[in-house]
């Protein structure tokens, strides 16, 4: 394949758009993100820009024409859309894969009918079956709205003894998936990368630290046992092969104290808790993203180095477009800085990321920390 022929069309054009666009710029391959008509830091990047709504007609011949293959950089899009585009230059992954991964209720019941370890759930409709569902999975549940959600939106836990009549009416949504809650013990996540040729690559798991619903650490490698590892990538693979996947996924689990690992949900796509794998991996998901959409063989996922990735969101801004003072960052010697070029830091928005290399985790992490409490304190 000659490079120089094919024009990568990205579905989104927020961060992960931006870093896609990246990988291909180094390796001199043409890009065109298509907006949505949202705030698109892609747009720096990218060679050319398709600003209009994912169900405009227009804007999506205008892609198709100026791109020769696509992918998605998040899966909130209209399944039409994604149809159109895989009929007219291919999309990978698939409309279905992304179309089961965008919907959560499609999402629990792809794991359910293909024997994939999950939560316990039930979808409904109305009070009464929420009250029917509270009774077969528990009391202690989680109410998710079935269609998209990210970063714990779309979400309310029922602690029981809850007036369930009123929790549904104040929910407000026509369906909605209770899952039994699950007192995991860590979050894992594995990105897998299947290739054209049916080829799969496996990164080494991710340990998952949250902060208010929102990644804040992947630590790398995860401090878990080694089976337990390798059982995360064997699950991880079997969902990639039940989708027919091609592309690279991210499949998130919990893991239970008993040892027991489900899977809570899947990206279809490039993933926060793989972004270490730019500075620190042999290939960055990225690079293997392009590799898999252009039918390139896949690189080698090899961890070169125990890694930390921190979240930098945007209650570290002084202010919606001051950043923090980074000397910290740039004086520790092996730590990365990579920033989204976004406009505003709002709330807890993510602005960017820093990887810190080192020996060990153990030598990693309070230098992570440091640098996050400085940042916080000094700013808030």
């Amino acid at each position: 394949m000659r490079l120089k022929d094919q024009v990568l069309g990205v579905i989104g054009g927020g961060q992960l758009a931006r870093m896609l666009c990246m990988a291909a710029r180094r390796m001199d391959l043409r890009t065109v993100i298509w907006t949505g008509g949202l705030e698109a830091p892609a747009s720096e990047i990218a060679d050319e820009v398709v600003d209009a709504a994912f169900d405009d007609p227009a804007g999506c011949v205008t892609f198709c024409e100026k791109a020769t293959v696509a992918t998605v950089e998040f899966e909130n899009i209209p399944k039409e859309t994604l149809a159109q585009v895989d009929a007219a230059i291919g999309l990978h992954p698939s409309p279905e894969a992304i179309a089961t991964c965008q919907h959560r209720e499609r999402e629990k019941l792809f794991l359910r009918e293909n024997d994939i370890p999950r939560a316990s759930f039930e979808v409904v409709k109305n009070a009464q079956e929420l009250e029917l569902a509270v009774k077969r999975v528990g009391p202690v549940c989680v109410m998710k709205t079935a269609t998209f959600g990210y970063d714990g939106k779309g979400q309310l836990k029922l602690e029981g003894g809850e007036n369930l009549d009123k929790a549904w009416e104040d929910f407000s949504c026509e369906r909605a998936v209770v899952e039994a809650f699950i007192p995991f013990e860590r979050e894992l996540s594995v990105m897998v990368a299947r290739g054209a040729d049916g080829k799969m690559v496996s990164y080494d798991p991710a340990e998952n630290i949250h902060r208010h619903h929102i990644l804040d650490q992947s630590i790398v490698p995860a401090r878990v046992a080694p089976e337990i590892l390798l059982r995360a990538k064997q699950i991880a693979e079997k969902v990639v092969l039940a989708l027919d996947y091609r592309g690279i996924i991210g499949v998130e689990f919990f893991l239970l104290p008993d040892g027991e690992l489900l899977v809570n949900e899947m990206a279809p796509r490039p993933h926060n808790s793989g972004h270490h794998t730019i500075d620190a991996c042999a290939i960055s998901q990225f690079e293997q993203q392009l590799r898999a959409v252009l039918g390139l063989p896949l690189g080698s996922p090899r961890l070169l180095s125990p890694v930390v990735m921190l979240n930098l969101l945007g209650d570290m801004w002084e202010d919606e477009t001051t950043a923090p003072d980074w000397e910290r960052l740039f004086a520790d010697q092996e730590a990365f800085l990579h920033l989204y070029g976004k406009e505003k830091a709002q709330g807890r928005r993510k602005m960017g990321h820093a990887n810190f290399l080192g020996e060990s985790i153990e030598e990693i992490l309070p230098r992570v920390q440091a640098s996050k409490e400085a940042w916080l304190h000094d700013n808030h």
